[in-house]
């Protein structure tokens, strides 16, 4: 039996740590659209407990006040740090908020939902960790692989405190959308450290411009439309507060123009991805890995369309919200790995991985 090389553990943990940054996306939509960011009000314990409880009984009797302190005090201190980056305003709102002072019922489905998003998350930093260990096996070839490793280690506990004010806050709208692209960027340089591991010595060649350019832009507008996405959720939360979440049907008439902006532009992303996938089966052959991504990228786009009609017309389920953004993370990936392809492929009709 062959023995593992340290590159090929490299390469298969980098390949897992891909799988789990995704994962953790989806379970972070599930939390997100069954509001279970506050299922458990700690960390790294769920209600002082390795293992959430079940049910009220098994909670000590003062658990609402202790834990809308700790939210508190959290706040408090974001609030500080707001201070010292010059955002005086946003840092006076976060203390002025008496909507962190309304405690949290227990809902043992959301404890374990957030918990199982945990559990997830934890999975992905483990797999991260152990990616930047053995990235160093490829330091004699390409420093930039354990560079990029061992920093996309760091962004993952950075990513990973945001998340817990995206939660604990109610005012910082922004976090949120800087908390989705922070979340793409970490998968970006683990495809990017894949990619160097897989292509490493093999040669530089570039595409024909024109496909280039087009998937740059076809990368470009999935951000875009990813960043209006989660700015549009933004404003549906704010409508569903302000009616109390209810009479859900209106929810998407009242978030107001953006929601029309992502819908014109989910079109335009239509069209470009269309237009790619015709370039890239003109200039790659059928069984090339250009022209497998493309083929997923474009399956991608329409299911997320699909998902977009569902959301529109049935009062957005739960099921849908987390399957939308789950999809949109996966065509950006999945673009974003096409790009490399690209600028790496040996020929017009070869390819590389």
């Amino acid at each position: 039996m062959q023995k593992t090389t340290a590159k090929q553990r490299f390469q298969r943990l980098n390949l897992y740590s891909i799988i789990a940054l995704f994962a953790v996306i989806l379970a972070g939509g599930v939390v997100r659209s069954s509001g279970s960011g506050m299922g458990c009000p700690d960390w790294p314990k769920c209600f002082g407990q390795y293992i959430p409880p079940t049910s009220v009984d098994q909670l000590p009797a003062d658990y609402k006040d202790k834990y809308v302190e700790g939210r508190m005090a959290k706040n408090q201190k974001f609030a500080k740090t707001l201070d010292v980056f010059g955002y005086a305003d946003l840092a006076q709102r976060i203390r002025d908020d008496k909507s962190i002072l309304v405690p949290e019922e227990f809902n043992a489905g959301r404890t374990w939902t957030e918990y199982v998003n945990r559990l997830v998350g934890a999975a992905s930093g483990i797999f991260l960790l152990l990616t930047a260990v053995y990235s160093f096996s490829y330091r004699d070839k390409s420093k930039l692989i354990p560079f990029l490793s061992v920093f996309n280690l760091l962004l993952i506990f950075f990513q990973a405190w945001l998340g817990s004010i995206v939660v604990s806050t109610n005012l910082v709208a922004w976090i949120v959308t800087v908390h989705m692209l922070l979340a793409l960027a970490i998968v970006a340089i683990c495809i990017t450290t894949y990619h160097l591991a897989r292509a490493s010595g093999r040669p530089v060649l570039r595409v024909n411009a024109l496909t280039y350019i087009v998937t740059v832009v076809a990368l470009i507008l999935s951000v875009v439309q990813i960043t209006i996405g989660t700015e549009v959720r933004e404003r549906i939360d704010a409508v569903a507060t302000r009616l109390q979440d209810g009479y859900r049907s209106t929810w998407i008439t009242n978030a107001g123009k953006i929601f029309t902006d992502h819908r014109e532009l989910a079109m335009l992303v239509l069209v470009i991805n269309l237009v790619l996938y015709l370039l890239i089966r003109r200039g790659f052959n059928r069984h090339s890995i250009q022209q497998q991504i493309m083929s997923f990228s474009f399956l991608m786009v329409v299911l997320q369309m699909v998902t977009g009609v569902v959301l529109a017309y049935l009062a957005l389920p739960p099921v849908a919200q987390a399957s939308h953004i789950f999809l949109a993370s996966l065509l950006f990936g999945a673009q974003f790995y096409l790009l490399l392809n690209l600028y790496r492929s040996a020929s017009l009709h070869g390819g590389t991985a």
